[in-house]
């Protein structure tokens, strides 16, 4: 196989019309030959740009350099040392505005994909029963992980390698966090890929406790009181779902993409034989237009409806990924943009008739950058649907800040840790994730892990 170093190796990818009816995985990843073609356009720069925008400071020239000398179980290792999720990674970062943002090639050409290379290593270690290299020895002390998702997995992954005995608590009845009860199989298989990582990080040593709910079950003062955990980190995301606050959505078919997507990833509901109910509308809107609406919209296609993604800004202001809107509208998902609801409308039995909507355009920027949406006057509508499901962002559940004393919140509820470090207001509590920033991205949650866990092994170093 040859390539232009200039152009991207190409990534094979399920038919738009096929995959509209399955949840199978949509891209395919790249074989051998394409990995080790891909890697040799790599520059192996000596001041790596692409390393500066990974947030876990993969080492990514070393590990490309050796896909291209095949030594993948290397590669592999390389990984490891910075990432506990290399295959989910691989598959969800928007690595288009992080490590493959920087890369030298991107200003002439493609950028190296790094995120398809990093899949291929993760899913060649997989296949060949490789697991990564753990600590040659325990020190004695415990640390408590609250939550099971990308934050709380790469916390305790970094712990458990630095020689920590470390026990995860999960409130549901399977662990993985957003990775299993917000991200649709089409987009990251759950046996294949997220179980598989979980069980890596298990191999480090890393215990897991499911359907314990911190704050209900046990509090963090009895963990580090009575259990006799050194210190304790929450990583227990953002699940507290957020409405428009307008008129008729209480109205039966109105849903919060948290609920929808939940039903139909953890519950398996999109399976015809399951017992978790989900409904499947006609004609479906989705309002907003980050990842989350796209795989609401896209999962709602999948089970027979006609999808409308709503969102009041242009297509320029999308803040999917770009990967995530080309696939939904190779689908067939609509966009209707420059759009707003301003009520929900419902039949005599309370359910959702229609969606009444006016037009937008866009003003001056407003304090996030983009320009601020303006109602157009007189330009309202009705758009014919009979469900609508909310992607408006989530922010954290307060109950663990409610039941621990010393651990402060900001106005949005979310608990104040030092970026740098993950410390807390509570002392040997630390914090990161969408649980501290609100809803963000996988990667920025095991960043946070990552901090938090150099910063509770300095602490515990010195106590």
């Amino acid at each position: 196989m040859t390539t232009d170093v200039n152009v991207r190796v190409p990534v094979r990818e399920q038919d738009a019309a096929k995959r509209a009816h399955n949840f199978e995985e949509v891209c395919y990843g790249y074989n051998e030959e394409e990995a080790v073609c891909e890697s040799t356009r790599c520059l192996n720069c000596q001041n790596a740009q692409c390393v500066k925008g990974c947030p876990v400071a993969i080492d990514i020239p070393a590990f490309i350099a050796q896909v291209k000398a095949q030594n993948f179980e290397q590669a592999y290792q390389i990984i490891s040392k910075s990432s506990s999720l290399p295959a989910v990674c691989g598959r969800v970062c928007p690595q288009e505005t992080q490590c493959e943002g920087k890369c030298i090639r991107g200003f002439k050409g493609d950028p190296v994909s790094i995120g398809k290379l990093e899949r291929f290593v993760a899913d060649w270690a997989r296949d060949h029963g490789i697991k990564p290299e753990g600590a040659s020895s325990k020190n004695g002390k415990k640390v408590a992980v609250i939550g099971s998702g990308p934050a709380g997995l790469t916390c305790a992954g970094d712990l458990a390698r630095l020689g920590y005995e470390v026990t995860i608590f999960e409130a549901l009845h399977e662990p993985g966090g957003v990775l299993v009860y917000g991200i649709p199989e089409f987009r990251l298989p759950k046996e294949d890929v997220v179980l598989k990582e979980i069980e890596n990080v298990k191999s480090l040593g890393v215990k897991i406790e499911t359907n314990v709910v911190i704050g209900k079950t046990v509090s963090i003062d009895e963990l580090m009181q009575d259990e006799g955990f050194d210190a304790v980190f929450i990583g227990s995301g953002a699940g507290l779902p957020k409405f428009m606050n307008i008129p008729g959505e209480q109205a039966g078919g109105v849903f919060s993409a948290n609920e929808y997507l939940t039903r139909s990833n953890l519950m398996k509901a999109f399976k015809e034989d399951a017992d978790t109910p989900i409904y499947r509308g006609k004609k479906v809107a989705v309002v907003g237009g980050g990842n989350v609406a796209m795989d609401a919209a896209r999962t709602a296609l999948r089970l027979g409806a006609e999808v409308h993604i709503v969102y009041r800004r242009s297509e320029e202001e999308l803040p999917a990924r770009v990967e995530e809107v080309h696939h939904a509208k190779q689908e067939g998902i609509i966009f209707d943009l420059l759009t707003n609801p301003v009520e929900i409308l419902a039949d005599e039995s309370g359910w959702v008739s229609g969606m009444k909507c006016i037009r937008m355009e866009l003003g001056e920027p407003d304090e996030s950058g983009r320009r601020r949406p303006v109602e157009v006057p007189g330009s309202e509508f009705v758009m014919d649907v009979d469900a609508v499901i909310m992607s408006l962002g989530t922010s954290p559940n307060p109950l663990i800040s409610s039941t621990t004393e010393g651990l402060d919140v900001n106005k949005w509820k979310c608990i104040i840790a030092d970026e740098e470090n993950g410390a807390t207001t509570k002392e040997g509590v630390y914090a990161g994730g969408d649980a501290v920033t609100g809803a963000a991205t996988v990667i920025l949650a095991m960043g946070a892990g990552k901090a938090a866990a150099r910063g509770i092994d300095e602490y515990l170093s010195n106590k």
